[in-house]
């Protein structure tokens, strides 16, 4: 029995198993990657021998360091595919070089964010990338995804991706935004609070300038061309609502696209547990219902980090020590707390979630053939059919037509059937509401859940007499 399991061995997680083994308390910390750091301070593949040293290298070295010196005990390549309460705490299955059970007084999960990719007419060819998964390749890897790269979408990352890509070698064929001037300079107020970062970005731009890259301020893909690959995109303006403007298409070579939509709290665990969540638009969608220091709901179950609604990189350490404080409070273990500058880190991080909220017109970008769900390959038609026939719920349209029922558990498709939703229903997202969250979090075969069986060993009756 562990006092405290951490789930997500990132900024947030990490710093929060810390914290919680620092005072003495038996500390389990779990993630799927071979090492800490997550996402954004992701290590190296150890097929880079050599690299220069970033920022973010530097912070996820320095993180690693701690966790390897700490007294916490981890368990890395490993999943978790159930969690239940129990009377005494938490049961969860971890699956990594075997399938099996431990128990935990308090959890704590902190599983950062997903990407938003909103479908379009030939993103599942051959050579489109997300931009979150974009820089995952680029940071453990350091590749670029195709010779020529366009990079579109909204919010900070955008400018990020067709960075690193020209960092690597590769070249960028155009950065197509749909935010407009005015969106980055409405939240230049709050970002100035973190001016390195500011100014980060600002050197991003003019780099591209400077190398006659264009960027389509206000404009979005409309569809990836190509026949077995990736072999350019048309782009169009859009409106303040990111409505496709007709008639303002224009073509643009190259041999992978790099887009996305910003990013939303992965929330399959929380939902797994059963605590409150609500919808939060300025935190990135829908989040735990907690308070400051990530308790929720449910007695003995924290959150913290992007999980917790986006606030980013800048606010995720911070919130995984308020997270630590408050377990070890709950616990009646004395501790001395660090968490100053959550304001101005929640402050900052508004500022650049604001850039990637979804607005409504992005639902005009699917078409009616647009593959929507990619696992069960269901187009938008079907659920358009779906939804104008009475099934008005996420879990309704899931039973008409199988949408968010394959492999990925409806984590890249949901978004894209509520925005459809919502166009055609004209309710929120409250009362739209959540599919059922069910087990397994993440696929596992029954081979692997159930016992060995030698069939020899079976009381098989011999040939009844005729």
């Amino acid at each position: 029995m562990y006092d405290v399991v951490i789930i997500g061995a990132g900024p947030a997680g990490a710093n929060a198993a810390i914290d919680v083994s620092n005072n003495g308390l038996k500390t389990l910390l779990i993630d799927e990657q071979p090492n800490a750091g997550g996402q954004v301070w992701r290590m190296k593949s150890k097929s880079v021998l050599k690299a220069p040293v970033t920022e973010a290298s530097e912070k996820g070295d320095d993180l690693r360091a701690l966790v390897a010196t700490s007294g916490v005990e981890v368990k890395y390549q490993t999943r978790v595919w159930q969690i239940e309460k129990s009377d005494t705490g938490w049961l969860l299955g971890l699956q990594g070089d075997e399938v099996h059970q431990i128990r935990a007084k308090s959890l704590v999960i902190a599983t950062g964010a997903q990407e938003r990719v909103i479908p379009v007419p030939g993103w599942t060819l051959p050579g489109v990338f997300g931009l979150a998964g974009a820089t995952a390749l680029f940071k453990e890897h350091m590749q670029v995804p195709g010779r020529r790269t366009i990079v579109a979408g909204n919010g900070p990352l955008l400018f990020f991706v067709a960075s690193e890509v020209l960092r690597l070698g590769g070249r960028v064929s155009a950065v197509v935004s749909l935010n407009s001037r005015v969106d980055w300079l409405k939240a230049m107020p709050a970002m100035i609070l973190k001016p390195s970062l500011v100014w980060q970005g600002i050197k991003w731009i003019m780099e591209l300038y400077k190398k006659r890259i264009p960027i389509y301020w206000q404009h979005g893909i409309k569809s990836v061309e190509g026949k077995q690959g990736v072999e350019g995109a048309t782009v169009c303006k859009v409106d303040q609502e990111w409505n496709v403007v007709e008639g303002s298409e224009q073509y643009i070579h190259g041999e992978s696209v790099c887009y996305g939509q910003g990013l939303m709290p992965a929330i399959e665990a929380t939902r797994l547990t059963g605590a409150d969540h609500h919808y939060d638009e300025a935190l990135g969608g829908w989040v735990p219902t907690s308070d400051q220091y990530g308790r929720t709901s449910i007695n003995g179950l924290y959150v913290c980090g992007d999980n917790a609604g986006i606030l980013g990189a800048y606010a995720a350490p911070i919130r995984g020590r308020m997270a630590a404080s408050a377990v070890l409070e709950d616990m009646n273990v004395s501790a001395k707390s660090s968490v100053g500058g959550f304001k101005r880190a929640r402050k900052f991080g508004l500022a650049a979630t604001a850039l990637t909220i979804p607005r409504s017109g992005l639902e005009s970008f699917i078409t009616e053939e647009t593959e929507v769900c990619r696992c069960e390959g269901i187009r938008r038609n079907e659920i358009d059919h779906e939804v104008i026939t009475g099934a008005k719920s996420p879990n309704a349209v899931k039973s008409g037509t199988r949408c968010g029922m394959g492999p990925c558990g409806g984590r890249f498709c949901m978004e894209s059937l509520v925005l459809i939703n919502q166009s055609r229903t004209k309710r929120t997202r409250e009362e739209i509401g959540l599919p059922t969250a069910r087990p397994p979090l993440r696929p596992v075969s029954m081979d692997e859940l159930s016992d060995d069986l030698n069939y020899d060993d079976l009381p098989i009756p011999g040939v009844s007499p005729l």
